[in-house]
């Protein structure tokens, strides 16, 4: 089991509210901030953590899960509106496996960001 992870972004300020809306629909916030780091997750314990630094090269692909289709949609809705640009509209990938509905976007750095559901309609 995955304990934390996270990226490096150009602009932390610009970033953290990126992901605070972008991941609020998954019910993530930033839970802890020290230095030039901010940690988001599901309280009681960050597990995405953003800090500032050249970015990963190549860029990183991160999956949050949510628990419902309808999580999905507004994950990509929020993220749009906060500034990410649309990698993947919702819905049904079933070249992954035939329930598997996710949304993809793109980062202020350019970091693949999903929300997929694993649960059947």
């Amino acid at each position: 089991m995955i304990d934390h992870t996270g990226v490096s972004v150009r602009d932390v300020l610009a970033s953290k509210r990126f992901y605070a809306a972008a991941l609020a629909p998954l019910g993530y916030s930033v839970l802890m901030e020290f230095g030039s780091a901010a940690g988001f997750g599901v309280p009681p314990k960050p597990d995405f953590w953003i800090g500032e630094g050249a970015p990963n090269v190549p860029r990183v692909h991160v999956a949050f899960r949510a628990s419902s289709r309808a999580e999905v949609d507004a994950f990509h809705r929020a993220a749009l509106a906060a500034g990410g640009r649309d990698n993947g509209a919702p819905g049904l990938r079933p070249h992954y496996h035939a329930a598997y509905y996710g949304a993809f976007v793109l980062d202020p750095d350019g970091h693949n960001i999903e929300a997929v559901c694993h649960a059947p309609a």
